[in-house]
């Protein structure tokens, strides 16, 4: 048995929409998806041997033979067809504060069963980036779909099956010849897991930080970005001078020491070097705090400017560490920060998507495809969940080029110069990408997303 220890353990609907490493990890044991996303622009089969986009709106999956449920059922063309199409109910794919995630790309879709193994899923508008949604989105067994009960939804085609889920510890069985069964156990703290992995009571720890001598230890990027959105529908931050000037006044490499310790990677665009479109040549908004005066300036504040935050007190965790460090790097160029505490996480998201939020707001999340982060918090024709008042013009003209573009250097292109020009003007203030540190008694391997593969360790261990 491999016994794994992460910060939360718990069973949710499969096709939620999540960014969380714990439940992406659990999901990589009991599912499939039809592809799987192994770094930017890149995919690799899943259920799906192989693929064709014959267009925008059309992409053929011939599906890998043989494939079972853990019901005994099989998983063909049919089962594949029932599992998107429940990806596209807007019940669906609900993340903290919005629901249908999923329905925003997939609502009103086609999936056509070609034969037993081949289905071709057809958008109601152009989105060449589609792999990056069916990516996110396991298959689900016809039981899985129809079961009341959360446990009875975890009905997949992956290596290991649910077995029992109890308060803070979920097991698993394996279901291909030698692999070792699997228990996750939940521990809030790094040094109790830590702690854990020195009893002997676990195999795996994830995010202990320091301290993990005489183990195996992996330093892990976790692309989840910190960011303050702004509000640039109303008030100060509705002036993109504001919202450059307020990029100029942070110290990432400062801020980094003081809330990380720094464990983490400053974060210059509104994506990670992660995800497709990443221009490593893009310079970036320079710490600038006379640049940020003169700005301010210009702007009208040259006698200081004061803005109210909205501020949850965990999801990110530093939350509480990091106000007073964002405070002090903005007053140094006139900008009085005050902040409303919100303790109730999924109440905050509630708000910030309702758009009930003063000049700005913290915020932890940012899927791994670039194009959903476009269309969910940039887009101002979409006016997504996380969408704030933004408007570029021209940002919005590459995102129709590119959901035309099935050639993937072609649509890249197009990312990469998104990229400079939120760089120009910013939609929000990003700060950072978190480092972690994992250990354990014998292999350890990550996925491009910073979360565990289990399947790789369990082959290194039994190889």
């Amino acid at each position: 048995m491999l016994t794994i220890a992460q910060t939360r353990i718990s069973l949710f609907d499969p096709q939620d929409c999540t960014d969380s490493a714990d439940s992406l990890a659990l999901l990589e044991a009991v599912f499939d998806p039809l592809v799987r996303r192994v770094g930017p622009g890149r995919f690799v089969a899943g259920l799906a041997e192989e693929w064709v986009q014959e267009d925008a709106r059309r992409t053929l999956f011939r599906l890998r033979p043989g494939a079972m449920f853990h019901d005994g059922t099989a998983c063909d063309a049919a089962a594949v067809a029932a599992s998107l199409m429940r990806m596209a109910d807007p019940a669906v794919g609900a993340t903290l504060g919005a629901p249908g995630v999923w329905a925003q790309y997939l609502a009103g879709c086609e999936v056509e069963v070609v034969n037993s193994r081949t289905v071709r899923l057809v958008t109601t508008r152009d989105i060449a980036d589609i792999l990056d949604v069916v990516s996110a989105g396991p298959v689900m067994a016809a039981a899985a779909i129809a079961a009341a009960d959360m446990a009875g939804r975890w009905i997949g085609t992956g290596p290991w099956r649910l077995d029992s889920a109890e308060d803070g510890a979920i097991a698993m069985a394996a279901v291909r010849p030698g692999l070792p069964a699997l228990r996750w156990i939940g521990i809030a703290a790094a040094e109790g897991r830590l702690a854990a992995l020195r009893s002997g009571a676990v195999d795996v720890a994830t995010r202990v930080g320091a301290g993990a001598d005489g183990f195996s230890t992996a330093d892990v990027v976790d692309p989840t970005a910190i960011i303050c959105l702004l509000n640039a529908a109303q008030g100060p931050c509705a002036d993109g001078r504001v919202r450059r000037a307020l990029a100029m006044a942070i110290d990432r490499a400062a801020m980094i020491a003081a809330v990380t310790q720094g464990a983490a990677d400053p974060l210059v665009g509104f994506v990670s070097d992660r995800h497709f479109g990443f221009d490593p040549e893009a310079p970036g908004v320079a710490h600038d705090p006379a640049g940020a005066r003169a700005l301010l300036a210009e702007a009208g504040y040259a006698g200081g400017l004061s803005l109210v935050a909205d501020w949850p007190t965990r999801l990110p965790d530093e939350a509480p560490v990091l106000l007073p460090v964002l405070q002090a790097q903005l007053a140094a160029v006139g900008v009085a920060l005050t902040a409303r505490i919100e303790p109730d996480r999924v109440r905050y998201a509630e708000r910030v998507r309702a758009s009930d939020i003063a000049d700005l707001c913290l915020f932890d999340s940012s899927p791994m495809s670039t194009f959903r982060v476009l269309a969910e918090k940039i887009d101002s024709r979409v006016a997504g969940s996380w969408w704030l008042g933004y408007r570029n013009p021209e940002v919005e003209g590459l995102i129709d080029q590119a959901r035309r573009l099935t050639d993937m250097a072609a649509r890249e292109a197009l990312y990469r110069r998104c990229y400079r020009l939120l760089q120009q003007d910013p939609p929000w203030l990003t700060f950072y990408t978190h480092r972690r540190i994992a250990a354990a008694r014998g292999p350890l391997a990550f996925r491009d997303d910073g979360v565990l593969d289990v399947r790789a360790i369990s082959r290194s261990a039994s190889s």
